[in-house]
């Protein structure tokens, strides 16, 4: 038999590189070449984003509070020494992991809900009804959205700090700016909204508002309003077609709003750490912060990773409970839209 030819050769590896291997007699074929080139960029990414997960969670199992010398992504001991010294004292602070825990919970989802239930309502009303300025309150609600989060806190911090509740004397109580004690003096302060997880979650609340609207009035857009129409001819009014009609409908793009909401919310530090400044008050991630020490020597690694794998949790907990929601949300939007 005779040597295969340069040229064969050439072609038996075009062949092989071009050969579609999805098996799929439909759609566009996909060669060889184009699906290990895919492959190995979605490693390069799963790479990239598990590498450092692997690594905290691998560093909250030792038992070594010094900096780390080596990147280790498998643990060579596991112990979970770190997990039960957060879960006992996180910091040195006089507060309990489960109030931190409290404080996170109660603001993130109370934040949550309430910026939930104010958004759907706003873009109900953008989206069906026709009223003055509509368009003009629109690209006011859209402008908050391109300035920093840092921008806005500093006139929310001033505009709260104002609500105080102040003891005047003599059992007689003060709110003020709308009320003052006698005489002109200051009284001895009892309450102040900017220091309160209230104010903070007011605050927050008002940063969340303006991607919630936005978000739910596009997906109440693509809702026809020919189910509305037959609803009124059935007898409903505007209540009954909103509650019974429209909020089962959006229910997964509200699942979607909520939870990225949820996520911005947990992980908020800014806001509550300008604000508050009572321990009792703190979340988890304004601890986490104040694990951090001067000098990356002083900080104590095993507790400071475990913390974080903690901090994360909640938020793939939250996912995993709405993730047919957040799913058919996403989806749903992307074929809408």
């Amino acid at each position: 038999m005779s040597a295969q030819s340069p040229a064969s050769s050439k072609n038996l590896l075009v062949r092989f590189l071009t050969m579609n291997t999805s098996g799929q007699s439909s759609g566009r074929d996909l060669p060889l070449w184009r699906q290990i080139l895919i492959q190995a960029l979605c490693l390069f990414i799963l790479f990239s984003v598990m590498f450092p997960i692997m690594y905290i969670v691998t560093l909250s199992l030792s038992p070594k509070t010094q900096r780390p010398s080596a990147l280790e992504l498998f643990p060579k001991e596991i112990s979970f020494i770190a997990y039960k010294q957060v879960f006992d004292h996180p910091t040195g602070n006089p507060v309990s992991f489960s109030e931190l825990l409290r404080n996170s919970v109660g603001l993130s989802v109370s934040v949550g809900l309430v910026a939930l239930l104010v958004a759907v309502t706003a873009a109900y009303a953008f989206s069906r009804f026709n009223f003055k300025m509509r368009e003009v309150l629109m690209v006011l609600v859209f402008i908050p959205l391109l300035m920093p989060g840092v921008g806005l806190v500093t006139p929310l911090y001033l505009l709260l700090n104002q609500f105080k509740i102040v003891d005047c004397g003599q059992g007689v109580t003060a709110l003020m700016p709308l009320f003052a004690c006698d005489g002109g003096e200051r009284g001895r302060l009892i309450f102040n909204l900017r220091d309160s997880l209230l104010g903070v979650g007011i605050a927050m609340s008002a940063g969340a508002l303006p991607f919630a609207i936005w978000n739910l009035k596009g997906y109440l857009d693509t809702i026809p309003k020919e189910l509305e129409e037959a609803a009124a001819i059935d007898g409903a009014d505007t209540n009954q077609t909103f509650w019974k009609i429209i909020l089962p409908l959006a229910a997964p793009q509200l699942a979607v709003t909520f939870f990225i909401g949820f996520i911005g919310n947990w992980q908020e530090f800014v806001t509550s750490w300008l604000f508050l400044t009572q321990p009792k008050d703190y979340t988890l991630a304004m601890t986490l912060y104040n694990m951090t020490g001067q000098y990356a020597s002083s900080i104590p690694w095993n507790r400071f990773a475990a913390m974080a794998v903690i901090v994360a949790m909640p938020v793939a907990v939250v996912y995993i409970a709405l993730q047919k929601q957040i799913v058919g949300g996403l989806t749903t939007g992307g074929v809408k839209g």
